[in-house]
């Protein structure tokens, strides 16, 4: 069913991972797709293979980010929907974090992810969609998650006040927060087979559906939130985690 017919949208980090699946789903729908990322290579491919357009962009460099905003603009006019993906993870304890540390994670994931939004916001039709991909960790408390769990309530912080400031032109602003879910980074850790089974364990033990998510998941829900029958939501996050932030 192609809900998005003839609609533009923009991905960030979106050749791998969840952004890589949520461009599936957008073009499945009918969207025209454009992803975003880092890397050259990874772009080149990630648009060959999903047969979308690709831009090389940091989103960490607001200036790298201002002329993404500018090439869009030239060679598509407005967008319909503006799914601002690209993060990184990393993990470590407030006395040991580093301002390299920290910088490094907030001016991708808070920093990087604002700045695409104000950048955007000219760009926007009116009654677009944007999504910010957040994360359950927002609102929960573990340790050694300090950096990255602060950004995204930050994130989750600033989703609610652009749906305020968006809505007299109709544009919903809504989060995703994902849990624990099968994708790349978890592939990057650097473990054996061996291991990687064991961190999987221990995730779901403490995960009441007992699975871990999928990006296909992940992706179904950001289409949902730019279709018609979510023209009544705004300024919500919805949290996929299995049960995970209700466990404790």
């Amino acid at each position: 069913m192609k809900n998005l017919e003839n609609k533009i949208a923009v991905i960030t980090g979106g050749n791998s991972g969840i952004g890589y699946a949520t461009a599936r789903e957008l073009k499945a729908q009918g969207a025209r797709v454009i992803i975003t990322g880092r890397r050259v290579e990874a772009v080149e491919k990630a648009a060959a293979e999903l047969g979308v357009i690709g831009f090389v962009s940091d989103q960490s460099s607001v200036e790298q980010t201002e002329f993404l905003a500018r090439k869009v603009s030239e060679k598509f006019g407005k967008i319909d929907i503006l799914f601002i993906n690209a993060g990184i993870v990393n993990t470590g304890l407030i006395e040991q974090v580093t301002e390299v540390f920290f910088d490094g994670i907030i001016d991708i994931n808070f920093k990087g992810a604002y700045f695409t939004l104000s950048r955007f916001i000219p760009l926007l039709n009116d009654n677009a969609s944007v999504v910010f991909l957040s994360s359950n960790t927002a609102s929960m408390n573990g340790a050694m998650s300090s950096v990255y769990s602060s950004g995204k309530a930050a994130l989750n912080s600033v989703m609610r006040i652009a749906a305020v400031e968006l809505a007299p032109r109709g544009i919903r602003v809504n989060a995703v927060s994902p849990g624990p879910t099968q994708t790349e980074i978890l592939n990057k850790l650097g473990m054996d087979e061996t291991a990687r089974k064991a961190v999987d364990a221990w995730m779901i033990e403490r995960i009441p559906l007992k699975k871990i998510g999928t990006a296909d998941d992940v992706a179904k829900m950001v289409a949902y939130f730019c279709g018609e029958a979510a023209t009544f939501i705004t300024g919500a996050e919805v949290v996929m985690d299995g049960g995970m932030s209700l466990a404790g």
